[in-house]
C-alpha cells in the first residue's frame, strides 16, 4: 500500500512533465523506482530493467493524454511525427533488448549522465541562440536514422524520448511548443514498442514479484496512471502558455537535477 500510494504521487509530477515539457514522465519514474522497488526486496539487477519497462508502460497512457491536447491547440506535426517515428520503432526494441542484460548499477549511472549533458547542451545552445532561428530540418533518412537512435536511447533509459526528440527539433530550428507536442506523440510510439520489447525480454525470468508482466510492474503502472493522465493535460496547456525560452530552461534544470543525483548516488554507493 505505501507503494502504492507513493506512486500514485510520482504519477501526478510525472502527468506534468509529460504534458508541459515532452519528457514522458520517465526522468521521474525511473530514478524514483529505482530507489522504491529495492525498497521492496527486489535486487538493483532486477530493480532496474523494471523500473525502466514500468517507465515506458506509463508512458504509453500519458502520452495519449498530451497528444489529444496538444492537436487540440494545433501544435503537432504529424507528417514529422512519421518520419521520426519509422526509425523509432527499430530503436525501441533494440533498446528494451540492451536494458534487459546491463547491470543495474550501469544502467542507473548512465541514466544520470545522459540526463545531465542533455541538460547542460540545452541550457547552453538557448544561451547562444536567437530566438528567430530558421528551421532547417534533414531529408527523411537522417529524420528515420535520428528516430532510431531516440528510439534506442529512450528504451534504453525507460524515458519518452523527449529529452533527445526536444532538443535534437530545437537545434533544427523548430519552435519548442511545437518541438514539445512532436515528442509526446514520439513518446507513445517509444513507450509501445519499448514496452513489448521487455514484455518479451522478462518473460519467464523467475524471481520476478507477483503482478509482473515481464519486466513490467503492473501494480506501479495501475497508480502512476491514474494520477497521470490527468496532470498530462494540464501540463500540455501549460507550456502553450509559458514563453519558449522559459520553457527551455525548465526543462534543461530539471534534467540537471535528476541526473545528478543519479550520478552522485552511483559515485558514493
Amino acid at each position: 500500500m505505501e507503494l502504492i500510494l507513493l506512486c500514485l504521487m510520482l504519477g501526478l509530477l510525472a502527468g506534468l512533465l509529460a504534458g508541459a515539457l515532452g519528457l514522458g514522465g520517465g526522468v521521474v519514474i525511473v530514478p524514483a523506482l529505482l530507489y522504491l522497488l529495492p525498497l521492496q526486496g527486489i535486487s538493483l539487477d532486477q530493480a532496474a530493467p523494471m523500473a525502466v519497462a514500468t517507465s515506458l508502460a506509463t508512458i504509453a497512457f500519458t502520452s495519449m493524454s498530451a497528444i489529444h491536447t496538444h492537436h487540440r491547440l494545433g501544435g503537432l506535426r504529424w507528417p514529422l511525427v512519421v518520419r521520426l517515428s519509422l526509425g523509432i520503432v527499430v530503436g525501441a526494441l533494440g533498446g528494451a533488448q540492451l536494458a534487459s542484460i546491463m547491470p543495474g548499477a550501469w544502467l542507473a549511472g548512465l541514466f544520470g549522465f545522459f540526463a545531465m549533458v542533455i541538460a547542460v547542451q540545452m541550457l547552453v545552445s538557448g544561451q547562444r541562440r536567437a530566438a528567430s532561428v530558421p528551421e532547417r530540418l534533414p531529408g527523411t533518412a537522417l529524420l528515420v536514422a535520428a528516430g532510431a537512435v531516440i528510439g534506442t536511447l529512450s528504451s534504453l533509459f525507460g524515458i519518452g524520448g523527449g529529452s533527445l526528440t526536444v532538443p535534437f527539433l530545437s537545434w533544427r530550428g523548430v519552435r519548442m511548443q511545437q518541438a514539445v507536442a512532436v515528442a509526446a506523440a514520439c513518446g507513445l510510439v517509444i513507450a509501445v514498442g519499448g514496452c513489448l520489447g521487455f514484455l518479451y525480454a522478462g518473460w519467464g525470468v523467475t524471481g520476478l514479484p507477483a503482478g509482473s508482466a515481464g519486466y513490467v510492474y503492473l501494480p506501479a503502472v495501475g497508480a502512476i496512471v491514474v494520477a497521470s493522465v490527468p496532470m498530462a493535460r494540464v501540463g500540455a496547456r501549460l507550456a502553450h502558455r509559458l514563453p519558449g525560452k522559459r520553457l527551455r530552461q525548465v526543462f534543461a534544470v530539471v534534467l540537471l537535477l535528476i541526473g545528478a543525483e543519479l550520478v552522485y548516488g552511483r559515485l558514493v554507493a
